[in-house]
């Protein structure tokens, strides 16, 4: 089955379509926010735990970076998603066992080492998993439903970080081992894949690509991102947006412990991410739908300065109520950004012919910026070894600055762009 714009209703239903976008929610949440501050704290100690923290982000970041635009390419010459799918699924599912041995039975340098191991075969397994994922959306959703598909996209990426927090937090009160924690990880990862491939079914079937544009180079892929322009400015910020993400994102856990003096830290930042994300649910479906009406940007505008003023209302809040409350105003705004952004991104495609290795490319936007972790983490170390709580200033900062930034320039970004259909990039 080829797609086309022409299409009046897709052929998968949104929740089905989106089911595994839930599971990687959920996955990451508790990968990235619960586990693995708590991990590389056990095994580097209090002074290095923002630096090692960083290291991993910074590798995640990397894998990102090459892996989605290969795989995808090599998706759009077969002309299929899902095999693509079980197999990145099969991968993660390794990487998390190693990830759970090493927490299990090693300590100090070596077990973090054996740890980067399976953090590596996970970041490997979920990028050459979804980046050809991506495409189906574009490819088989008409322009004129984005905004609902996004929407719905991301309700269920947001139910699926709610999940994770709840879970990780029932985890940590029953004071049950890492080990559960891994294991639900992978339980809450397969269930949603499965849904996702008994839904999509025949559909996964599109054109193989040109050879042209599928055997092309990673270096020639990112040459057609910067020959078309509307593409190109969607990505530059989408990336702004996941930049001020990830500047903050792996160290809320810290920020409860050393800012808002909570005895608890673990347990105090997933009731701040379960805040941020149960708003963002009632903002993301409201969000998708009013773009399909109004456009993308306006959307946009709102959510992103939104999430760029709160950022730095973090900086004053006296005590956790007042930054509780701030997760709901950010979360209103998060949700209703991702709402609106993967319809954006999939509207403004260069070509139907290379849906996957674009939206490869795209996966790129939200998940390489992973590498600001890196330098915002030694920066964190730096800036409180300078001054009490200095380094959460100057990350939290930086994170409204791309915020911000992203606000202003997605002005350039054309509404409504469909894709030159049917040619190469």
């Amino acid at each position: 089955m080829t797609s086309s714009p022409a299409l009046e209703r897709a052929p998968v239903s949104p929740w089905a379509l989106s089911a595994f976008w839930f599971g990687t929610a959920f996955h990451w949440l508790v990968i990235l926010l619960s586990l693995v501050p708590a991990n590389v704290l056990l095994f580097v100690g209090e002074e290095r735990k923002g630096t090692y923290v960083g290291l991993l982000t910074l590798i995640g970041a990397a894998m990102a970076l090459i892996i989605p635009p290969i795989v995808g390419a090599h998706s759009d010459r077969t002309g299929r998603r899902l095999p693509y799918l079980r197999l990145g699924l099969g991968v993660n599912l390794v990487g998390l066992a190693v990830m759970a041995v090493a927490v299990a039975t090693l300590s100090g340098m070596s077990g973090f080492w054996v740890y980067v191991l399976g953090f590596l075969l996970v970041q490997f397994g979920n990028n050459y998993a979804t980046a050809p994922y991506s495409a189906l959306i574009p490819q088989l959703v008409p322009a004129a439903q984005r905004g609902r598909y996004s929407g719905a996209m991301g309700m269920l990426q947001a139910a699926g970080q709610l999940l994770g927090a709840v879970g990780a937090l029932v985890v940590s009160l029953l004071k049950l081992p890492d080990a559960a924690l891994f294991a639900l990880v992978g339980v809450m990862l397969v269930i949603p894949a499965v849904v996702t491939m008994r839904g999509v079914g025949a559909a996964d079937r599109a054109d193989p690509a040109p050879a042209s544009t599928a055997t092309s180079t990673p270096a020639q892929s990112w040459q057609a991102l910067f020959a078309y322009r509307p593409f190109l400015w969607v990505f530059v910020t989408r990336a702004l947006f996941a930049l001020g993400q990830y500047s903050v994102q792996p160290f809320l856990q810290f920020y409860n412990r050393d800012v808002l003096k909570q005895n608890d830290p673990v347990t105090s930042n997933l009731y701040m991410l379960a805040a941020i994300i149960v708003a963002s649910i009632a903002s993301a479906l409201v969000g998708g739908r009013i773009s399909d009406r109004v456009g993308r940007k306006p959307v946009i505008y709102v959510a992103g300065t939104t999430m760029a003023v709160t950022a730095l209302l973090f900086l004053a809040a006296p005590g956790f109520g007042v930054a509780l409350g701030l997760a709901v105003v950010f979360g209103l705004g998060y949700g209703a950004f991702t709402s609106v952004d993967w319809a954006l991104g999939s509207d403004a495609m260069p070509s139907s012919a290379s849906y996957a290795r674009d939206m490869g490319i795209w996966h790129v936007a939200f998940v390489a910026p992973q590498f600001i972790g890196g330098p915002q983490g030694a920066l964190l170390d730096w800036g409180n070894a300078q001054s009490p709580n200095l380094g959460y200033t100057l990350v939290f900062g930086i994170a409204a600055v791309f915020f911000a930034l992203g606000v202003i320039l997605v002005r350039n970004v054309p509404e409504r762009v469909t894709g030159r259909t049917a040619q190469p990039a």
